[in-house]
């Protein structure tokens, strides 16, 4: 083998490396970028908690409730308050309403955030209708709950320990059912 032919034996195998890992973070940069999300609440994600605040502060925050809906879904969906006030760390229940406007069965997801963008890293959801896909048939209307608390940590944060005002903020897009939900609503029609 001449040294030409090594060398571009070479240069081959390093582009074919470049591209391989190229794609390999393409592949890995959504993932990626949704877990960085989670751990940071960059981009007002908010957090998960497995139980409510031990710590209650008497310092109030006031929370307001939006909700969006994707051009693509039939449906009505609308918060059932507008705002609550409660104390830092302490647990708050909120619902939303989704009613179904078409006449077939939809399944959809709902995206999420909190504004100002700082205060994901400490709103914390419990349980939230936003964890798991919602499916509605034609006409039927539901109320689904999200519990949460605004964690005390909030105030020793020097960028967010001024904010009082936070905005939880949904958007419910169409998605394709899971094949156990489409089993389920097979079963319901049979019977």
């Amino acid at each position: 083998m001449t040294r030409r032919t090594s060398r571009e034996t070479r240069t081959v195998m390093m582009l074919v490396g470049v591209v391989l890992t190229m794609g390999a973070l393409s592949w890995a940069a959504v993932p990626f970028y949704n877990w960085f999300c989670r751990v940071t609440g960059f981009g007002g994600t908010t957090q998960v908690a497995t139980q409510a605040s031990d710590v209650t502060l008497e310092e109030v925050v006031r929370v307001r409730f939006d909700a969006n809906v994707d051009k693509n879904l039939d449906w009505t969906f609308r918060p059932m308050q507008t705002r609550m006030d409660l104390k830092i760390g302490e647990n708050g229940l909120a619902f939303y309403e989704a009613i179904n406007n078409s006449d077939e069965i939809i399944t959809a997801t709902a995206s999420y955030n909190v504004a100002p963008e700082v205060t994901g890293f400490y709103f914390d959801k419990i349980e939230c209708f936003c964890f798991t896909e919602q499916t509605l048939k034609p006409g039927e209307r539901i109320e689904m709950p999200v519990s949460f608390y605004v964690d005390p940590e909030l105030v020793n944060d020097t960028d967010a320990s001024w904010i009082r005002d936070i905005t939880l903020s949904y958007t419910f897009h169409r998605t394709e059912p899971k094949q156990a939900a489409l089993d389920a609503d097979r079963v319901d029609n049979v019977n």
